[in-house]
């Protein structure tokens, strides 16, 4: 069991205790809890602090944890009563002026980061599983950091320069076109999208995108009150007769790909392409902005991965986007925008007007994090558990559900399942969750109606191959009630 459920656990396990105590009542020792639950001190910390959040328990330092009163007595007189809701009704009148329910708009980020119920396999999550990330790594970096002279000083509004220049090396090589000044610190990759999609584009103009792609990308773009225009894609990425085509009828300024394990079909966008998109985007006099959100997530059988397309950019055309999230931690929400000229002084004033800068101690950890040599083993570590994973999921699709399974590349972190014609791809995702798997419907990853019913698959949330498997049987189950 690893901290995260234990604390749960825990917490659920006193919130019951404490329903039963008199108000003002004291818990017992942390000591108590230690030994009575066979926990750690820190799981009985973090437990405690989860109900002091909830408002059931106080705690008094040097008395001990006690149950909450349910509301505060008036001095010398009667407990007063609880408070009446106020009348929140008018704030639907006050936020209709605006384009729309945004949780609506959200709901696809909020299906990819919902944590499913214990007993629920995660097929869903881009996050990999608690026990391939670095936590030990991760947390002697960020002891090491909060050493580091100056460690809390304000930092430069673009980022530290030592990790701008990591970022530089790694995406352009020691002698690319890319230098540590072309590098803008950004809060992950999901915050870096956002600072490029309101600074490339105008308000409602119009912006290309891969179809499928990644649904917080659309997400991002509608919410900066810009146009998603898809352009399908196929085995080799982005159909570049396509692409042209849809330069010249939209007149679009911005193009967002992701050449590399594209999410969610794995595609990798072929050497002929590469070229194409460069030469098209840069006769459109337009902006290519490259998700590489994958390549840290490559498994241990792919062969030899092809460069960004920003290392072979001269002329300023591409917008890269890298993060250490995925391969690191959600909570390390560290990435970087790659750009040169106007472009990059339009990205560094939106970020400093929307967030300032990236936390110093965050970007210090980094530092110390990829300058570590265990950095490099915990990646090919990484490759061979995601290896492991999707060999696990290909085996089980192909013995459980044949047929759905297309074409897939050694790297990223899911597959994309073809379902039959007129399958309601929702409704059969909301049966996997019944029949305890969490998987994710291929509606969203369109920006317009899409051509086919999918499911997307991911493997890397799951904690063993063997749950992969056991998490594609489970679907097989909701697939034959569900389709037959």
């Amino acid at each position: 069991m690893n901290e995260r459920s234990s604390v749960a656990e825990l917490a659920d396990s006193l919130r019951r205790e404490v329903e039963r105590y008199p108000e003002g009542r004291k818990l017992p020792s942390s000591r108590a809890l230690m030994e009575r639950h066979q926990v750690s001190p820190g799981t009985v910390s973090r437990a405690i602090a989860v109900l002091v959040a909830e408002g059931l328990v106080v705690s008094r330092p040097g008395a001990g944890v006690f149950r909450a009163a349910a509301f505060a007595a008036a001095p010398g007189g009667p407990a007063a009563p609880a408070a009446r809701p106020g009348d929140l009704s008018w704030q639907e009148v006050a936020l209709s002026a605006d384009s729309g329910p945004r949780d609506l708009l959200a709901a696809p980020v909020f299906a990819t980061l919902r944590v499913p119920p214990p007993d629920v396999i995660d097929l869903n999550s881009g996050y990999p599983h608690a026990s391939l990330l670095p936590e030990r790594l991760l947390a002697a970096a960020l002891a090491r950091a909060g050493r580091r002279p100056g460690a809390w000083d304000r930092p430069p509004t673009d980022g530290l320069t030592e990790l701008r220049g990591w970022f530089a090396r790694d995406i352009g090589g020691h002698a690319g076109p890319i230098s540590a000044g072309d590098v803008l610190i950004t809060s992950g990759g999901q915050g870096g999208l956002t600072v490029a999609m309101r600074s490339l584009a105008a308000p409602g103009s119009p912006v290309l995108v891969e179809s499928p792609t990644y649904s917080g990308i659309l997400v991002v773009i509608r919410a900066a009150g810009l146009r998603p225009v898809p352009v399908p894609i196929d085995a080799d990425g982005v159909r570049t007769d396509l692409l042209a085509d849809a330069f010249e009828a939209t007149r679009a300024r911005v193009f967002v790909c992701q050449p590399l394990f594209q999410n969610p079909t794995g595609a990798v966008l072929s050497p002929a392409r590469r070229a194409e998109v460069l030469r098209i985007a840069r006769a459109a006099g337009a902006f290519v902005v490259e998700d590489d959100f994958a390549r840290l997530l490559v498994h241990a059988d792919a062969p030899a991965l092809p460069r960004p397309l920003a290392a072979d950019d001269r002329d300023g055309v591409v917008v890269h986007l890298r993060s250490l999230t995925k391969a690191a931690s959600p909570n390390l929400r560290v990435g970087a925008l790659t750009a040169r000229g106007p472009a990059l002084a339009r990205l560094r004033a939106t970020q400093v007007v929307d967030s300032f800068f990236v936390p110093r101690p965050l970007q210090e950890a980094t530092l110390e994090l990829v300058a570590d040599p265990a950095w490099a083993r915990h990646l090919r570590t990484l490759g061979a558990e995601l290896r492991d994973r999707r060999t696990a999921a290909v085996a089980a699709l192909h013995r459980e559900l044949p047929g759905l399974l297309g074409a897939y590349r050694p790297g990223g972190y899911h597959l994309w399942l073809r379902l039959p014609d007129g399958t309601d791809d929702a409704a059969l995702v909301a049966a996997a969750l019944r029949a305890g798997v969490q998987v994710t419907p291929g509606r969203p990853y369109h920006a317009a109606e899409p051509p086919a019913p999918h499911l997307r698959l991911s493997y890397a949330a799951a904690e063993s191959p063997a749950q992969v498997a056991e998490g594609i049987h489970r679907l097989r189950t909701a697939y034959e009630k569900s389709v037959g």
